[in-house]
């Protein structure tokens, strides 16, 4: 890891510096800052204007589409800044991270025209229709359908675990588009409009009361058809391109949150004297040192890519990163049950670990109705299972980096 940040990228920190502290609220920065729900709910609000306004949103795509054109250092200099500063910076995940991206990348250019600009201002939102009922870990094997019909697509199928489609304007859906070919050659990429008789959002009340998640239903549901992304059954490459997105952002910024929550939980331990436990010193040692992993893995990725460099241990790290962190982050969520104790439990009180989702009530979200300690344990468990499971990430890693045979299909194991 020989990576070294130019002057330019230098000097591009200093500006994202001096914006930010010209534009946050006064006192952001001072210790025990804290908003109203209103006056968060207002932020919020004026918050993404000024994202939208600044060019922040997106900066690294090309000026021709809305960005900046940032460079890659740029891009990391200004994600390393948001970050130090705890500044939200994406207005829509989906759109801006994930399809967004995407449609960068493998889009014509009508498609570029038409849906970039709505996503760089936030006046369409999106939500990821991919997993299924049968169809989660084993993406190829989905049984959605999508038949051309004129100049339309007629889609039919159900799509699980959806995030955020109750707000959805577009949903991006992997769909059938060939059954008679090999499963991953018969899949298409297509753009939906969610404002439609043929769809259906239900719901999926989770333990903690919210149901952020939905089951989608498409029952002759319709979208153009130059609304398919990279090629009509083309669709496998191009979904791999937007898991890309999802895995391998925030190279440099990632092993953040996750200190915050260590520095939380060593300052409790210390506190309440947990820290005197053999077992609860070595657990805090041990994550102080996977996140320094992370942080060292989340450089030497950046050097590759700056470099232009083919390295096959970044091309291992860029498989087993995620699995790395998720596994991580759920076993350290049990010590930091034992660091806090029986408060930990309620519902109503339990401590502010740091992580991702107790910012649910930094963004004025005080109706939810676990606490963010509860909030951030449940949702570790889930982190090992979204983006692809720890179990499928390791097959990967046997098969395709290791040369290892291929896992036994179920019939094969039958037989």
């Amino acid at each position: 890891m020989d990576l070294t940040y130019p002057p330019e990228a230098e000097a591009f920190r200093t500006e994202i510096r001096a914006w930010l502290e010209d534009n946050l609220p006064d006192g952001w920065f001072d210790e025990g800052f804290s908003m109203t729900p209103e006056e968060k709910a207002a932020w919020n609000t004026e918050w993404t204007q000024k994202l939208f306004e600044g060019g922040w949103i997106c900066a690294t795509w090309p000026e021709e589409y809305g960005g900046k054109g940032l460079t890659t250092m740029q891009g990391v200099v200004l994600a390393e800044e948001f970050a130090k500063a705890k500044a939200p910076m994406r207005a829509d995940f989906f759109g801006d991270t994930l399809v967004g991206p995407t449609i960068l990348m493998n889009g014509t250019e009508q498609q570029k025209k038409e849906f970039l600009p709505k996503i760089l201002n936030g006046s369409m939102r999106w939500c990821q229709g991919f997993s299924e009922p049968d169809s989660g870990s084993d993406l190829a094997s989905l049984k959605t359908t999508a038949v051309q019909d004129g100049d339309e697509w007629v889609i039919n199928g159900q799509k699980v675990w959806t995030t955020q489609a109750q707000f959805a304007d577009y949903c991006f859906v992997l769909a059938r588009t060939d059954p008679d070919v090999k499963k991953q050659a018969g899949i298409s990429y297509l753009l939906v409009p969610m404002d439609q008789p043929g769809i259906e959002v239900r719901g999926i009340t989770q333990p903690d009361g919210t149901a952020e998640f939905n089951e989608v239903f498409f029952s002759d549901a319709r979208c153009p058809v130059d609304n398919v992304v990279g090629g009509v059954n083309n669709g496998w490459k191009v979904a791999n391109d937007t898991l890309g997105f999802e895995r391998g952002m925030s190279a440099t910024t990632g092993y953040r949150r996750f200190e915050e929550e260590y520095k939380l939980m060593l300052a409790k331990a210390q506190q309440n004297g947990a820290i005197g436990d053999d077992r609860i010193r070595q657990g805090l040692a041990r994550y102080y040192t996977k996140i320094q992993i992370l942080r060292f893995n989340g450089l030497r990725s950046l050097t590759s890519t700056v470099q232009g460099r083919k390295d096959f241990g970044v091309t291992v790290l860029g498989v087993t990163n995620k699995m790395f962190w998720s596994e991580m982050h759920r076993d350290v969520m049990e010590l930091a049950l034992d660091i806090w104790g029986a408060e930990s439990l309620l519902s109503t009180s339990g401590a502010d670990t740091g992580s991702w989702p107790a910012t649910m009530r930094a963004e004025g979200r005080e109706q939810y109705p676990v606490s963010p300690m509860m909030s951030s344990f449940f949702f570790s468990r889930s982190e090992t299972i979204w983006g692809g499971t720890a179990e499928i990430q390791r097959n990967i890693v046997g098969e395709r980096v290791l040369g290892l045979p291929r896992e036994p299909k179920v019939e094969q194991q039958r037989t």
